[in-house]
C-alpha cells in the first residue's frame, strides 16, 4: 500500500507542474524517478522509453503507466495516470463549460488567441516531426504515401491497412541500426495477463465499430476516441487530425470549438491526451458534459492499459529482433 501511494503522490506532483508535452515530461520523469528517487537506473528507464515510443498512444503517459506497473503492479499503473491526467483533465473540462458562456468581443478574441495558439503549435510540431520521423529519403517518401492514400480512402479500416503496410515496406526496404545490449525490464505480469491485455486491445479496436454502430453520442464518443489512442503513432500533437475528422463533421463540436480547446490544451500541465476531455465536455449539454469528458478520457487511454502491460514483459526479446525495429 505503501509503494502505491508513493507512486499516486509522486506522479500528482508532476501532474500539477510537468509543463512543456512530452517531450519535457520524460525529462521531468528521469529526474523524479531515475536521479531523486532511484527507483530505476538510466539503462531501464531508456528501455521503457523506447518501448512507450515503439506504441501507438501517449508516449509519456505510457513511460508514467510503465513505471507505476513495475513499481507497485497494476494498481501503481492506475495510481499513477490517475495522478498525472487528472489535474489537467479538470483543468480542460473546466474550459470547455467556460467557452460555452464565453460571448461577445471579449469572448471572440480569447477563442481566436487560442486557435491562433493552436495553429502555431501543430506547425511546429509537423515540421520537428518531418526532422525527427522522415530524416531521409526512404521514410519520407512512406510519410507521403500515407498521407496521400490517407486523403483518398477514408475510413477506420484504411487507417489499420496504412499503418500495417507501413510496417511491411519497413521490414522490406529498411535496415535499422545495431543496438546496444539492454537490461530486460521487470514486469509484474505474467505470460497469461499479458497475452490476455494484447487479445483485449485487439477485440476493441475491431469489435467497438460494430458493437457500437447506431449508438447515442457516448457510444460515439468511446468510438472514436478509442480508435484514436489505439492507432495514433508519433503523440499527442499526431491525434489532432485523426480526431479533427471525425468530431467536427459528427456535429459533436464546431471547427472553432475544436481548435480553441486544442490551444487551451498548451496551456496546462500533463499529457495532450487530456484534450479528449474538453471535447466530451463540449460535445455534451450541461451536466452531461461530465460524462463525455470522462468517456473520452478512458476511452483514449484504454489502449495503453492494455498495450503497457502485453508488450512490457516481451519488450527486451522484441527490442533485440532487427525485423521488428525495421517495421
Amino acid at each position: 500500500m505503501r509503494e502505491i501511494t508513493d507512486v499516486f503522490l509522486s506522479f500528482l506532483k508532476l501532474g500539477f507542474t510537468s509543463f512543456g508535452g512530452p517531450v519535457a515530461h520524460l525529462g521531468y520523469f528521469r529526474a523524479e524517478f531515475v536521479e531523486r528517487r532511484r527507483w530505476f537506473d538510466d539503462r531501464s528507464y531508456a528501455d521503457l522509453v523506447a518501448l512507450c515510443q515503439f506504441l501507438p498512444g501517449p508516449a509519456s503517459s505510457q513511460v508514467g503507466m510503465g513505471i507505476g506497473l513495475m513499481r507497485a503492479g497494476l494498481p501503481g499503473m492506475f495510481a499513477a495516470w490517475t495522478a498525472f491526467t487528472l489535474p489537467s483533465a479538470l483543468a480542460l473540462v473546466a474550459v470547455a463549460y467556460g467557452s460555452s458562456l464565453l460571448g461577445g468581443a471579449v469572448g471572440a478574441s480569447v477563442l481566436s488567441a487560442l486557435k491562433l495558439v493552436a495553429v502555431a503549435v501543430v506547425a511546429q510540431a509537423v515540421w520537428q516531426m518531418a526532422q525527427t520521423l522522415a530524416p531521409d529519403r526512404a521514410r519520407g517518401s512512406i510519410a507521403v504515401a500515407a498521407a496521400l492514400f490517407m486523403l483518398l480512402v477514408p475510413g477506420i479500416f484504411a487507417q489499420v491497412a496504412v499503418i500495417i503496410a507501413g510496417a511491411a515496406i519497413g521490414l522490406v526496404a529498411l535496415t535499422p541500426k545495431d543496438r546496444e545490449g539492454r537490461t530486460a525490464l521487470s514486469s509484474p505480469i505474467g505470460p497469461l495477463g499479458a497475452g490476455l491485455a494484447l487479445a483485449l486491445f485487439f477485440l476493441f479496436l475491431l469489435g467497438v465499430p460494430w458493437l457500437l454502430d447506431g449508438g447515442g453520442p457516448l457510444a460515439q464518443l468511446f468510438d472514436i476516441f478509442y480508435r484514436a489512442g489505439a492507432l495514433v503513432f508519433g503523440g499527442g500533437h499526431l491525434v489532432l487530425p485523426l480526431l479533427e475528422s471525425q468530431v467536427v463533421p459528427a456535429g459533436l463540436i464546431t471547427q472553432d470549438e475544436f481548435l480553441a480547446g486544442y490551444g487551451a490544451a498548451q496551456a496546462v500541465p500533463g499529457p495532450l491526451f487530456t484534450f479528449s476531455a474538453f471535447v466530451g465536455a463540449a460535445a455534451l449539454p450541461g451536466a452531461q458534459g461530465l460524462v463525455g469528458a470522462a468517456v473520452a478520457l478512458i476511452a483514449i487511454f484504454l489502449p495503453s492499459f492494455f498495450l503497457v502491460p502485453g508488450t512490457l514483459r516481451y519488450w527486451s526479446t522484441l527490442a533485440d529482433y532487427r525485423p521488428a525495429r525495421a517495421a
